[in-house]
């Protein structure tokens, strides 16, 4: 309590000659805990240059692939963006500030295996029949243009 009353002059601040743009930002760390075959999800998400939501856990099912852990961590990153994206669309809006409405979130992933995927949509092959299609409904916001999943 004693930093909330000695800090009450701080805050963000966006300066007026930035984009308002939403950016997010996905990893996952492949077998993070090998002795409970557990990888990590991490994702970060800036508006004006400044972070203003971020998430690092443990993945809740085991993946069996490096490609399959990222597909995870895109999952759960394109969960929180599409709710980013109501919630600044929403407040734009009733502040009479043109809206982000019109343009897709880019989303930058490392993994080139996994952007392929998530572009073309849930292939069943060989690589890949172990993943659950609900895991590409962030295709489904691609497509729609809410999300534009870019390599870092």
């Amino acid at each position: 309590m004693r930093y909330l009353r000695r800090s009450t002059d701080m805050g963000l601040f966006y300066p007026r000659d930035t984009k308002s743009t939403l950016i997010g930002y996905a990893d996952a760390g492949y077998l993070s805990d090998p002795h409970k075959a557990r990888s990590q999800t991490g994702y970060v998400f800036t508006f004006c240059d400044t972070a203003i939501s971020w998430r690092s856990t443990k993945q809740t099912m085991t993946a069996t692939s490096s490609n399959h852990s990222e597909i995870l961590a895109i999952h759960e990153a394109s969960r929180e963006c599409i709710w980013l994206r109501s919630m600044i669309q929403h407040i734009q809006e009733s502040c009479g500030l043109s809206s982000i409405r019109n343009n897709p979130t880019v989303i930058y992933e490392d993994n080139a295996a996994c952007i392929t995927q998530l572009r073309g949509g849930y292939i069943k092959g060989d690589r890949t029949k172990h993943i659950s299609p609900k895991f590409f409904y962030t295709h489904e916001f691609h497509k729609n243009g809410d999300i534009d999943v870019q390599q870092i």
